[in-house]
């Protein structure tokens, strides 16, 4: 009789171990590679920070993070997909500051506040405006004299909503003509700055550290409203005459609605971790970029606030779809 019931339960346990391990398995993530969805061209702010972050965390897990560039219409192909996927946290999505914008640019396929679950912000910078070395002037005065010799001749480069409107405000602001070129990620218009078919492009320091590195670019302002600590010697655009035209950038990352709160917590934790390491804090700053580390609620309330933010703009008719 024992020895029956001892094979009964042995058996009952048998039968009971693939249910156990394929639990086990659900809430051991990431049991498998993790894909961040980048919704710009590669090379620009987005890609760059989400790349070391993405590398960081795979020396962390003991997981791939693999970073895919999915660009179009100003990140919202890449974010939508993100928002379509299974809330399992393997299908992650880095974004700028105008995620909350963009609904006040145009119809979204997605809500930005209620169809994403927050992770992360991942660092906070001012625009710039970059000349290109082979531009013929040097500074935001030289610019505008020659946008007013000529106007609807001059190009600025944009690459999504927060460099459109500031680029769109600081030729308002500056009362001079100067015709926006849209660009699917600051990837893309790389190599017409650099080669001088663009004469200027708004983007991030990150975008714009390599190609000062490299002798293509100058840095001309900063839209924030004090000059970064990280480009000393580069004025404000209000300093340069240009009032009303501020903007302070930040990264991010997000996830499906409905990621279990434990895995953005743990990725939470674990971003600010990795951007608190002193090499990854002086990666940061050699691309004008400074960390701000924030709980899962605060960046929840980093994203209503900004909402509120761009609703007045918008009531305002300070921001309105390009044309």
């Amino acid at each position: 009789m024992t020895h029956g019931i001892t094979r009964r339960a042995a058996l009952g346990a048998g039968l009971a171990l693939p249910a156990l391990a394929t639990a086990g398995a659900q809430e051991a993530w990431p049991a498998r590679p993790v894909r961040i969805i980048v919704p710009y061209a590669a090379g620009g702010g987005t890609d760059i920070t989400t790349r070391a972050i993405a590398e960081g965390l795979a020396t962390r897990f003991g997981r791939n993070f693999v970073v895919e560039n999915r660009p179009g219409a100003n990140g919202i192909v890449g974010t939508e997909a993100v928002t379509r996927s299974p809330p399992d946290g393997y299908v992650l999505g880095a974004q700028t500051s105008t995620h909350v914008m963009a609904k006040y640019l145009g119809p979204l396929p997605f809500d930005p506040l209620n169809d994403v679950t927050p992770i992360a912000l991942t660092a906070r910078y001012p625009l710039v405006l970059m000349a290109s070395a082979r531009a013929p002037f040097t500074d935001v005065a030289g610019l505008l004299e020659a946008a007013r010799a000529r106007p609807g001749v001059v190009a600025q480069a944009s690459s999504d909503a927060q460099s459109s409107i500031t680029a769109r405000l600081f030729a308002a602001r500056a009362g001079v003509e100067i015709i926006e070129v849209p660009y699917r990620g600051s990837g893309a218009y790389i190599a017409d700055l650099t080669a001088g078919h663009l004469p200027v492009a708004w983007g991030s320091p990150a975008t714009a550290a390599p190609l000062v590195a490299a002798g293509h670019i100058r840095i001309i302002a900063v839209s924030s409203p004090e000059r970064s600590p990280f480009l000393p010697d580069v004025p404000t655009l209000r300093e340069a005459g240009v009032q009303g035209a501020d903007f302070i950038g930040w990264f991010c990352w997000l996830a499906p609605k409905g990621l279990p709160m434990e895995i953005a917590n743990r990725l939470n934790t674990n971003i600010n971790e990795l951007l608190a390491e002193p090499a990854m804090r002086e990666r940061w700053r050699t691309l004008g970029m400074e960390t701000v580390p924030l709980t899962v609620p605060q960046f929840a309330q980093l994203l209503r606030d900004d909402d509120a933010k761009w609703a007045q703009a918008a009531r305002e008719g300070l921001l309105r779809p390009a044309t």
